[in-house]
């Protein structure tokens, strides 16, 4: 008698790993310890060594070694996080795929109700809510998350548009494998390699379900995470949202639907230079120099609404390549910023906490600054 072959798991869970030996032992047992009893055909783990140089390809071996439903690759050099998924995602045999970064981690109880939510809902894309955890044990919620929480059932982006405006990362969403190849989709190497990425999947999905329950533990504050990094690389954006939006152009030409994304990548590019811990100050210039470029290039042709406030002059200011006037408006909240936490002064009018004032994030980048008070409706060019 011939024995049939095993099908397929349900979930593969790729993990590619990198200078993380700190964590990456939580990170797998988070995810090990959480598939139910009776469910361990239905996940399995591919983690992926991106030619780490610690001892991550070490604990690897002994970890995948003792243990069932874990597959290691070995990478002999370092591609980069995007083409780590890629490879990865070659050697995924599950109908739905994971990306899940090797210094977060799971809460428990995650993996059970993903696998109930893909067996009911059977989406094209799950969205997953998630917390930051800060080295000091510190949690917070995301500022993009109580969209997720204006959603039920299952949708398609014309009928939950804001979804555009949750955190754009890989992590936060698991994703029906036939329906990716059907898109094409695979990472782009550099950095802010998600954008091109999550947006297309929103974008195409016929079922998208929304799980609003924390899923998701994401380290904040980690030595080498690119949000901390002072780099030349942060350049790779302009590459990544030139793939989406030249993508987006191509095959679905609707202009509401660019007009979205017009906004979510100035915003994102406008906390990029205004960051500290991103750019080097003689980045800065030609880093605005290159979203003036973009402002133009993918400026909609009807227009799109100009945020009020501090954050729509920043707007105009890149509409008109005037470096000049954002510099000295950046340093101004600079020093407001810091007359507010000594007690000197007051706020300027028209300026918020929200607005950047030390030139730091208030917000992950990737959510693209979605909060929109006061808005106007104009070409952002005065």
């Amino acid at each position: 008698m011939v024995n049939e072959p095993s099908p397929p798991p349900l979930l593969s869970i790729v993990v590619p790993v990198y200078g993380v030996e700190a964590y990456l032992y939580q990170c797998l047992e988070s995810i090990r310890a959480d598939i139910p009893a009776g469910e361990a055909d239905a996940v399995e783990i591919i983690a992926v060594d991106d030619a780490s140089p610690d001892r991550c390809g070490e604990m690897l071996r002994s970890y995948a070694g003792g243990r069932t439903g874990i597959r290691t690759v070995h990478l002999t050099t370092n591609v980069g996080l995007g083409l780590a998924r890629n490879a990865g995602l070659d050697e995924a045999t599950g109908r739905y795929v994971w990306f899940v970064d090797s210094d977060d981690w799971l809460p428990p109880g995650t993996i059970p109700t993903v696998l109930d939510r893909l067996r009911q809902h059977e989406p094209d894309v799950l969205m997953l809510d998630h917390l930051r955890v800060h080295e000091d044990g510190r949690r917070e919620v995301d500022a993009s998350s109580h969209l997720l929480r204006d959603t039920s059932g299952v949708v398609r982006l014309a009928d939950a548009p804001h979804l555009l405006r949750v955190q754009h990362t890989a992590w936060n969403k698991v994703v029906r494998r036939a329906f990716m190849d059907e898109l094409g989709l695979r990472f782009f190497p550099g950095w802010y390699e998600d954008i091109p990425f999550s947006h297309p999947l929103l974008i195409g999905a016929e079922k998208i379900s929304v799980l609003d329950q924390v899923c998701y533990l994401y380290r904040q504050g980690r030595q080498g995470a690119i949000t901390s990094t002072r780099s030349g690389r942060h350049f790779d954006a302009f590459d990544q949202y030139e793939r989406l939006m030249d993508w987006v152009r191509r095959r679905h030409p609707d202009e509401g639907l660019q007009t979205e994304l017009f906004q979510l990548m100035i915003n994102h590019y406008l906390v990029v230079v205004g960051n500290d811990d991103r750019l080097h100050p003689h980045l800065r210039r030609p880093f605005f120099a290159r979203v003036a470029q973009h402002y133009r290039r993918y400026l909609p042709p009807g227009g799109y609404p100009v945020p009020g406030g501090v954050a729509g002059l920043k707007h105009r200011l890149v509409g008109r390549n005037d470096y000049r006037a954002y510099a000295a408006l950046r340093q101004a909240h600079r020093v407001a910023g810091r007359l507010r936490r000594t007690g000197s002064g007051g706020d300027p009018a028209g300026t918020s906490a929200d607005d950047g004032a030390t030139g730091r994030a208030a917000r992950d980048d990737t959510t693209g600054g979605s909060v929109r008070d006061d808005v106007l409706v104009g070409r952002g060019v005065s």
